[in-house]
This record gives structure tokens, C-alpha cells and sequence, in this order.
């Protein structure tokens, strides 16, 4: 089943012992203190590690300035941008030399195709990120709604758990990473 950002943080309330929300707007301390963290924690999640259904690829538009240094062309991020994995150009999504300032991406390269992390949907999310972001939210809402730091705590422990496990079950959809080239093996040749 999808969820949308108030059932998620719902189920997050619904861990610590606190009342469900209706809205973000619904006037309790729980819809305004899950209002002011959903959206951060919700992106440091998405952007704390390559997943598999937040993960883009799209060919970027070069901007009429140029860098000031280092780099010959400056090029738009897409509106959805949230962490930059590789670029490439001529078809491959990977091998160029970058760098992300000031919300463009410089490289040398008259043509890029940004790999990159993106903010899907809620309802867009597997049921394992689901879990995963759940749990850190209910971590993220023990200490303003409890005032507990020792269930807080534990409650950050759980969330590193389930974090990892997520991790594991979106990594096993993919195929494998290989050396492609290795300084050694050319120098036996």
C-alpha cells in the first residue's frame, strides 16, 4: 500500500506512543512537529545513499556562463536534484570529471549526462524505504514530543537498523559493480 507524507508520519507517531495526524495543519503539536521534519529528514534519507527508485539519469542543459575557473562549461541541475552520483557523456552516465557549485555542475565536457538522486513521489516508495524512513522519523519525533533522550536513542538505533536493512534488499537490484580497469593488470600486459 503507498503511502503519502501524513501516513508516513502518522505510523512514525503511532511508534512513540503520540496521536496520529490528519494534516500537517491539523493544529497539535504532533501535524507541527511533523510538518517542520518530514521534508529534511525525508531528503537526508533520499540523498544519504544511491537507491535504486530515486536514482535519474537525464542530459543536462549548459548554461550561457561559464565557471570562473577550473572547468570550461557550467551546466543546469534538474528541479528535482538532490545529490549528484556520476556523469558521462556520448551514451554513458558515468566517467567525467566534475564538481556541483552553486547549483550547477562545471566539467570540461560540451555534452553531460547526469546519474543522479532525485525526491520521488511518497507514494512512489518501496515498502522497504518506507520502513526505513518511518523508523527515523519516529527517532527524529521522540525527544520534541517525549523528552526522552534514552528512548531516543534507542529509537536512532532502530532506525540505523532498518536504514542498513533497506540498503541491503535496494542493492540486490542491481547488477554488481566490476573493475572495469585496473592499474596492475595493464601494467602485466
Amino acid at each position: 500500500m503507498a503511502l503519502n507524507d501524513v501516513a508516513l508520519c502518522s505510523r512514525a507517531l503511532i511508534r512513540i506512543g503520540a496521536q496520529p495526524i490528519s494534516s500537517f495543519v491539523d493544529g497539535t503539536a504532533e501535524s507541527e512537529i511533523a510538518g517542520a521534519l518530514f521534508g529534511p529528514t525525508r531528503d537526508a534519507i533520499l540523498s544519504a545513499y544511491g537507491w535504486s527508485f530515486a536514482t535519474g539519469q537525464v542530459a543536462l542543459n549548459r548554461l550561457e556562463t561559464s565557471p570562473v575557473a577550473d572547468y570550461s562549461y557550467a551546466y543546469e541541475l534538474p528541479s528535482d536534484f538532490l545529490r549528484a552520483l556520476s556523469a558521462g557523456t556520448g551514451g554513458r552516465g558515468r566517467g567525467l570529471n566534475f564538481r556541483i557549485a552553486r547549483g550547477a555542475l562545471h566539467t570540461n565536457s560540451e555534452k553531460v549526462i547526469l546519474t543522479y538522486l532525485f525526491r520521488p513521489e511518497e507514494e512512489e516508495f518501496p515498502p522497504y524505504f518506507d520502513a526505513a524512513l518511518i523508523s527515523r522519523m519516529a527517532a527524529e519525533f521522540t525527544i520534541p514530543l517525549t523528552e526522552s533522550t534514552t528512548r531516543a536513542e534507542a529509537m536512532f538505533k532502530m532506525a540505523e537498523t532498518e536504514f542498513a536493512r533497506a540498503r541491503q534488499i535496494d542493492a540486490q537490484q542491481d547488477t554488481p559493480g566490476r573493475i572495469e580497469r585496473f592499474t596492475l593488470i595493464d601494467a602485466r600486459d
